[in-house]
């Protein structure tokens, strides 16, 4: 069985789960700032390999919290600004102060708009929340966050003895059981002493 693998396409760093629970949202970036004065939108994206994956989408979602708005708009342009930096043009939108008005709040796609993933692939979202066995039935927690370490994802669960980091590699990640709602690993050797 290969490793399990969480989709780039959809990485964030400590994202648990929120009001969204059970809808078919995923959060994908934050709005960082206006950008210019006709509407465009300063957003830090979640997805590390690949700066542009936002054009793929016609469709974006924003969510802000404090005004409890939650509104559809059609993506017009994508831009890279810099590192994990993207310039968002969205219809409807038009003013520095349009823009001004979406400052933090959360980039959301609909999971019908996501590419179809490979067998043993999963979306972050999808994991955290998940209650961590080892193969010899021992429970170790559940997963409350993701991030990515050289190369590869690390899932940290917390249970009774606080907090686990487990490398999301093969020889570790046994089964991965969605419907279940759980995880069956193989911890490294000497991860739990001390």
């Amino acid at each position: 069985m290969p490793p399990p693998r969480t989709t780039s396409a959809l990485f964030w760093r400590s994202l648990s789960r929120g009001d969204l629970k059970g809808e078919d949202f995923l959060v994908i970036g934050r709005v960082l700032k206006p950008h210019g004065v006709k509407g465009d939108l300063r957003v830090r994206y979640y997805n590390p390999e690949d700066p542009l994956f936002l054009s793929r989408y016609e469709r974006l979602f924003l969510k802000d919290d404090r005004r409890g708005i939650f509104r559809s708009f059609r993506v017009l342009q994508v831009r890279h600004h810099k590192k994990d930096i993207l310039i968002l043009s969205l219809e409807g939108i038009r003013t520095r102060e349009d823009a001004e008005r979406w400052r933090g709040s959360e980039v959301l796609v609909h999971r019908e708009d996501l590419p179809p993933l490979e067998e043993d692939e999963y979306y972050c979202e999808d994991l955290i929340g998940l209650d961590v066995f080892t193969k010899d039935g021992e429970y170790l927690g559940r997963i409350t966050s993701i991030f990515s370490a050289g190369g590869s994802d690390v899932y940290v669960v917390e249970g009774d003895r606080g907090e686990v980091m487990l490398p999301a590699i093969k020889k570790v990640i046994l089964e991965v059981d969605l419907e279940g709602q759980r995880m069956i690993v193989e911890l490294p050797e000497g991860l739990l002493e001390g």
